[in-house]
């Protein structure tokens, strides 16, 4: 997925803030906002828990932030989620790069119907793709996914919806960043 598309969604959207962690999924993106990233401004954090309260911030002095966090700090901070922008029912779009996705729908096909401890041990296997689905429904957190620059429509539905709903909503990011070539 190229970032400049991805970029040009969240103008479109509306987005003010990015607020988040970099990773190898989403490197390209931080760098772009980094380096001119238009009229979004970026807040890089060092914990993930952070980018919630931080987010819920935002928002209340007027904003319209967007979380960027990889599913394993996601499974960290998920207090933070549930505590902050769950419980007082803040409407931000929080985007989480899905690791170990790509491998497990290689060889399962896709998420498992049910999770065992000798699934979760696999070494052909991120067991964080395993648990992320089920964690995000377990907290209660609507989510869809963006598998393809084809999906790209899908976050300004999110931001409306969640704004709509007055409720976060997440979605997984199933593939990397690209910088433009």
């Amino acid at each position: 997925m190229r970032a400049a598309l991805f970029l040009r969604e969240l103008e479109a959207a509306g987005v003010t803030d990015v607020v988040g962690l970099p990773d190898n999924s989403s490197a390209a993106l931080f760098a772009r906002l980094q380096h001119g990233g238009g009229r979004i401004r970026l807040h890089t954090v060092t914990r993930e828990g952070e980018a919630f309260a931080l987010a819920a911030g935002l928002w209340m002095g007027g904003a319209r932030p967007m979380v960027l966090i990889q599913n394993t700090g996601l499974l960290e901070s998920g207090d933070s989620l549930r505590g902050t922008l769950m419980r007082m029912r803040v409407p931000v779009v929080c985007v989480v790069t899905y690791r170990g996705y790509a491998k497990m729908k290689r060889v399962l096909g896709g998420p498992p119907a049910a999770i065992d401890p000798a699934l979760l041990s696999r070494n052909d296997l991120d067991s964080v793709a395993l648990v992320t689905e089920p964690t995000l429904a377990a907290w209660g957190l609507a989510c869809g996914r963006l598998d393809s620059e084809a999906d790209l429509p899908k976050l300004g539905e999110a931001f409306a919806r969640s704004e709509e709903q007055a409720q976060p909503l997440g979605l997984l990011l199933t593939c990397d960043m690209v910088a433009d070539a």
